[in-house]
């Protein structure tokens, strides 16, 4: 049913920013053994899926997505490797394929995440783990924080929510391995704040990630009448300031999740 932030260049900027910026937080912990076959799912134009394989030598991948332009992005960018357009409801493997399996800022954008994993489960083989990496909208406090700054993101919460999918959905992570009959071996919140003490993480957080990342909602979010043409460019403007010192301050949590195969 979409994606709600869209497929063009600035979005793929976004995406690789955000990746440099989060690395640590994102792939701390997640370590393959070498000659293990790991399958990222969702790989989207390829920004996770270069840190992924940097982080991890010697192991093979097969990094999946729906869609066609986002592969080809995502090839270029990482220079070769396994790349395969297919559907996550009906990916094309056969079963316990894969000792592992990678999920990064994906089951936010679709309708069903615990059927998905549940599918997603026949492909591993027992023992085998999935990673799941999302955030949480209402996870997010930023300085200084106007009444029109939060219509703006509240707005973009609800428009990706018209479409079906769960901006809130780190939260839940632990439920969703359990529902999708995993066992779960870790749940945690990964969380960043920056203020002036730490400008360059700032500056990073809010006006390379979140600013972008929100203003793709504009469109869907005024004709919904979420907010006003007006209340946007002003709550944009004051989103943008709280990324910026001597005031500024930013704080979101990102959730990581583990699930071990049972057998």
């Amino acid at each position: 049913m979409g994606y709600i932030h869209g497929y063009s260049e600035r979005e793929i900027q976004r995406l690789v920013e955000q990746s440099t910026i989060l690395e640590d937080l994102v792939h701390s912990g997640t370590c393959y053994a070498p000659g293990e076959l790991i399958l990222e799912t969702g790989c989207g134009v390829g920004a996770q899926t270069a840190i992924l394989r940097r982080r991890n030598p010697g192991c093979d991948f097969v990094s999946m997505d729906f869609s066609r332009d986002s592969l080809a992005a995502a090839s270029g960018y990482v220079g070769g490797g396994s790349f395969l357009q297919a559907d996550l409801k009906s990916p094309p493997f056969r079963d316990e394929s894969f000792h592992h399996i990678f999920i990064c800022f994906l089951l936010e954008h679709i309708a069903n995440p615990v059927q998905a994993l549940a599918g997603l489960s026949r492909l591993l083989k027992p023992g085998g783990t999935v990673t799941l990496i999302e955030g949480d909208h209402h996870a997010c406090v930023w300085y200084p924080r106007s009444q029109a700054s939060a219509a703006v993101w509240n707005a973009m919460i609800r428009a990706q929510q018209d479409l079906g999918h769960d901006p809130l959905i780190g939260r839940g992570l632990h439920s969703l391995l359990t529902s999708a009959g995993f066992e779960v071996e870790l749940s945690e919140p990964r969380t960043i704040y920056a203020d002036a003490g730490h400008p360059e993480l700032l500056e990073g957080m809010v006006n390379k990630i979140i600013v972008p990342m929100t203003m793709t909602a504009k469109e869907k979010a005024i004709a919904a009448g979420y907010v006003g043409p007006e209340e946007w460019e002003s709550g944009m403007a004051d989103l943008e300031q709280s990324g910026r010192p001597p005031e500024g301050a930013f704080f979101y949590s990102w959730f990581k999740a583990v699930g071990r195969k049972r057998g």
